[in-house]
């Protein structure tokens, strides 16, 4: 016997074990390559101890990212044929713009290459040097545009937010009171925009609530200030409002969304989160917004009509838009990542909770709580997954922060290692696979040792920067995976 609940993708069978379905059958396969330890060790030495900088020849299971490595649908791929290339005034462009408009409701439409393009357009549109950007949690690309116009961020999190172990639902809020004392301390005057991430990436892919989002517009509605959404992951935020906000239980996935685009401004999104593999969208219903930006998409992106996208990966983006709306093809990641934080976190391995969007997130700080922040734990902790696996997972800690005035590193707030979930990628199997490799990982924690810059460049360091072990402690590691597994891979 089971029991389909509430999302329909999770079902409980007889012995009373909660699993995922899969709601889709696989019909072309990629093939995969699972190399022997010591290639492993070869290869991770060859990329700098930077899972960026792995070759997916070398890489069993790609937990890198969720961007533009979701499983793209047999309506999408089979939209991508009637593609109209055309370099302006394109019909491809004309059913994506429909789309962005039925789901957002904004008719001013700007299209780019992908997100942190859009970030840069935003940025140099509306930032001057001086001014203050609250929000409710920072993205890297994000920070790296907003500080190079000159730009300061300010993290309104609430206290639940860095809590690691926590069963709150929210834990991507803004926190109310803080954000009235950044806007009385520097003025309206001095905050071009208050931006909101939907499913924060940086602290577990948190979602905000619907109630947090009607707080923060109506305080910006006093200042006059406008609201930006970053909507990458809008698609995953709304079903968890969905699914733990009460009053949402029963309205559908495109009615929570538009609400979410009417409380905003100006909505922004990657395309290769969002619906397909590659792209992005500015869209507001402003026009005088629109003006401001307009003029910057021919001279960084393309023209307006592509932005810098092929027409094929345009019609991809709008079969994506529209499967967003489904429940079951939205629930199939946030599905597995529950089921992932579970299991690990039911043996005791240190991980953020609850389940959020995009991945699992694995508390590096305490997984390594023998190596310091300055050796980079959760650097290190990627760097041993991956050798004792095959699995690339990516690293969201102090490497992936910034150095400070006088060279001292900027400490991350929580030090993670993110194992992404792709929508529609993996299989159960794969899944315990990666917990096997973790649960053996964590009793032999202690083996693990630092890091240390190798070749370290001044922005986003994390992308291509070379980093070393400390010691001798892959080779150990190593070694006791031989002496535990013989031969096996």
């Amino acid at each position: 016997m089971s029991e389909t609940n509430q999302n329909g993708a999770m079902v409980k069978f007889y012995r009373g074990n909660n699993i995922p379905l899969e709601l889709h059958k696989v019909r072309v396969v990629q093939k995969l390559h699972l190399n022997p330890i010591e290639d492993r060790l070869r290869a991770l030495r060859e990329a700098g101890f930077n899972s960026f900088l792995l070759k997916t020849k070398d890489t069993f299971l790609d937990m890198l990212t969720d961007s533009g490595c979701n499983a793209m649908s047999d309506r999408q791929t089979a939209a991508m044929m009637i593609a109209d290339d055309a370099y302006a005034g394109s019909q491809s462009y004309d059913r994506m713009e429909a789309k962005v408009l039925e789901l957002f409701g904004k008719q001013f439409i700007l299209p780019v290459h992908q997100g942190r393009a859009a970030e840069n357009i935003i940025s140099r549109a509306f930032i001057q040097p001086g001014d203050h950007i609250p929000m409710n949690y920072h993205f890297t690309t994000t920070k790296a545009h907003i500080e190079l116009n000159g730009g300061t961020i300010h993290e309104i999190y609430t206290d639940e937010a860095l809590k690691i172990k926590s069963d709150h639902p929210f834990k991507g809020n803004m926190d109310i009171e803080k954000l009235k004392t950044v806007i009385n301390e520097f003025g309206a005057e001095g905050i071009p925009f208050i931006r909101l991430e939907a499913s924060t990436n940086l602290i577990g892919g948190q979602p905000f609530s619907m109630k947090n989002m009607r707080q923060v517009r109506e305080v910006a509605n006093k200042a006059g200030i406008m609201i930006v959404l970053d909507a990458s992951l809008i698609g995953e935020n709304a079903w968890f409002i969905k699914q733990r906000e009460s009053e949402y239980h029963h309205k559908g996935m495109g009615a929570i969304i538009r609400e979410m685009s009417d409380l905003s401004d100006l909505v922004y999104f990657s395309a290769r989160k969002l619906s397909s593999s590659r792209g992005g969208i500015i869209c507001t219903a402003r026009e005088d917004l629109y003006d401001q930006m307009r003029d910057m998409v021919p001279l960084f992106e393309g023209f307006l009509t592509y932005g810098g996208m092929s027409v094929r990966e345009i019609e991809a983006m709008a079969v994506g838009l529209e499967e967003t709306l489904d429940n079951h093809m939205i629930c199939q990641s946030p599905s597995f990542i529950d089921y992932f934080v579970r299991k690990v976190d039911g043996l005791g391995i240190p991980v953020v909770t609850p389940g959020g969007a995009l991945g699992a997130h694995i508390d590096a700080g305490s997984f390594l709580s023998h190596i310091p922040q300055t050796q980079y734990p959760a650097g290190a902790l990627v760097s041993a997954f991956y050798l004792i696996s095959g699995i690339r997972g990516m690293e969201r800690g102090t490497v992936s922060s910034v150095r400070l005035d006088d060279g001292s590193d900027l400490p991350a707030d929580i030090e993670l290692m993110r194992l992404a979930f792709p929508r529609r990628v993996f299989t159960l199997s794969q899944i315990e696979y990666a917990i096997d490799r973790l649960c053996w990982l964590y009793e032999n924690r202690q083996l693990v040792g630092g890091l240390e810059w190798e070749k370290e460049p001044k922005v986003l360091r994390f992308f291509v920067g070379r980093l070393k072990p400390i010691g001798d402690w892959p080779e150990r590691l190593m070694a006791k995976f031989r002496s535990d597994f013989g031969e096996s891979l």
